[in-house]
């Protein structure tokens, strides 16, 4: 990292399953990434709860004596349905309102292995971060070749003209846990300039008229 502006990072969103998956690297990789990000003393934000990859990750960080925060709908915590969560949990109403919470709390997101809620939740940060919502590094961490298919498919997209390649940057993607949160602290943002335009205050009445195509 030397020569490279590093970008402070204090928390970090993990978006991964609520199931351990098929291979127990899913499981190692989850439990490392916990020791590495309480090595580095970065807290952890992710959705609460005690199951799957979840459950690894907040676990390992809280035995490094890191915060843990966990975000959860209420309708999760009926009958103990998640498991408890590792650390302080804020109970929202709505799966909206707990990616809103997560990205306005949380510094760079990550994305282990998992299923469509990992899926939809790291394309949403991908797509906030076209539109200049934020400008926060995210990151996959591709455990055995796992989103080789997924990293696959974006570059066709790319290819095909329906994401640009200044909005390809934005993910990034790495194999160890200490070399993707590097690639985090490392990351610029490269705003669209017709996007970077757009007016996302509540208060806006109107969005500022712009003479583009959009690719989203």
């Amino acid at each position: 990292m030397k020569g490279v502006l590093v970008r402070k990072i204090k928390k970090i969103c993990v978006f991964c399953g609520a199931n351990s998956g098929k291979d127990v690297a899913f499981v190692n990789a989850a439990f490392h990434l916990g020791e590495v990000l309480g090595k580095r003393k970065i807290d952890l934000v992710y959705g609460g709860g005690k199951l799957g990859l979840m459950g690894c990750v907040s676990t390992a960080v809280a035995q490094h004596e890191r915060q843990v925060l966990g975000i959860i709908p209420s309708a999760f915590t009926v009958n103990n349905l998640v498991g408890e969560t590792c650390g302080k949990e804020i109970k929202v109403a709505t799966m909206q309102e707990r990616l809103v919470m997560m990205m306005e709390l949380s510094d760079a997101f990550i994305a282990l292995p998992g299923g469509f809620g990992t899926l939809e939740e790291l394309f949403q940060m991908i797509s906030w971060a076209q539109l200049s919502i934020h400008n926060k590094p995210i990151g996959v961490l591709n455990i055995n070749g796992f989103f080789n298919g997924l990293l696959s498919f974006v570059d066709h997209a790319v290819k095909q003209e329906f994401i640009t390649p200044r909005a390809r940057k934005i993910l990034i993607s790495a194999t160890t846990a200490d070399e993707l949160v590097d690639k985090l602290q490392a990351f610029r943002f490269e705003s669209d300039p017709a996007l970077s335009k757009l007016k996302w205050s509540p208060s806006s009445s109107q969005k500022e008229k712009l003479d583009l195509t959009l690719r989203l």
